[in-house]
């Protein structure tokens, strides 16, 4: 992957912390991809290296920045790849390259490309370099939501994909969030083509996968009603986040509406 190359910087990192004995497995907090090689035969060679992300969340869930980094055999070490990441989200024929996996799939890779065992998140974390900071501002109250009564906040957010989504990717969604069909993806005319919800604990949440424009991106919009003192809304970002990825979409931002 000669465009890796030249961004390249020194590498580093913490090394990893492993838990003792009795200590409980965090779940893995990271985006993995592997990026496959371009050309005939490419779909059955290996991977030429691997790409973990983060999307830094503010104090109000929005994403703020972007860290990256990535790894290959021929480099041997792990580099800041926060040019590379902007290019998996303009790029349609590098994107259709990289796909995105569960850390045991990603350790399972990199074991088999000779990196050894794959480094804790902590570790991974400390080659994030230069991230790509996003761009931030105050929330677009477009149709404001008061908060309704024994509520302490009403919010909206889009999380916002690039790549397309394929039809067993929306059966997947439909059945793991027992989502409604509300349009059919086949009509261009259709934009939101999903509806689930979720309640936890006195917090309730409902989103919508909506489609932007006939044969554009796709986007997460979820309606968080917030009553309790403990706020989920960070965790269910990630979880629904990394659903999406799962099926082949690639995020580009959090944004908050309202």
């Amino acid at each position: 992957m000669t465009t890796w190359h030249a961004e390249q910087s020194r590498p580093g990192g913490a090394p990893a912390r492993r838990p003792g004995p009795a200590a409980r497995v965090p779940q893995p907090a990271l985006d993995y991809y592997l990026v496959q090689p371009d050309g005939p035969g490419a779909g059955s060679a290996a991977p030429e290296g691997l790409v973990v992300e983060e999307f830094v969340l503010g104090e109000d869930c929005a994403a703020v920045r972007l860290d990256s980094a990535a790894w290959t055999p021929a480099d041997g070490h792990w580099w800041d790849c926060a040019a590379f990441s902007r290019s998996i989200r303009v790029d349609a024929d590098l994107r259709r390259r990289v796909v995105g996996v569960p850390r045991h799939e990603a350790a399972a890779a990199y074991r088999r490309l000779g990196g050894g065992e794959l480094p804790g998140e902590e570790a991974l974390r400390g080659h994030f370099q230069d991230g790509q900071p996003l761009s931030t501002a105050a929330p677009l109250r477009l149709s404001p939501r008061p908060a309704g009564v024994g509520q302490r906040d009403s919010r909206v957010y889009r999380v916002l994909f690039a790549a397309d989504l394929r039809p067993d990717g929306l059966a997947n969604l439909r059945g793991a969030w027992r989502m409604a069909s509300t349009g059919d993806p086949a009509d261009p005319g259709a934009r939101i083509i999903g509806v689930a919800a979720r309640r936890i604990g006195t917090d309730s949440f409902t989103w919508h996968l909506r489609r932007i424009g006939a044969g554009g991106p796709w986007c997460l919009d979820l309606n968080a009603d917030l009553a309790g003192g403990a706020d989920p809304l960070g965790p269910l970002l990630r979880e629904l986040t990394t659903a999406l990825r799962m099926q082949g979409l690639i995020p580009v931002t959090i944004e908050r509406f309202s």
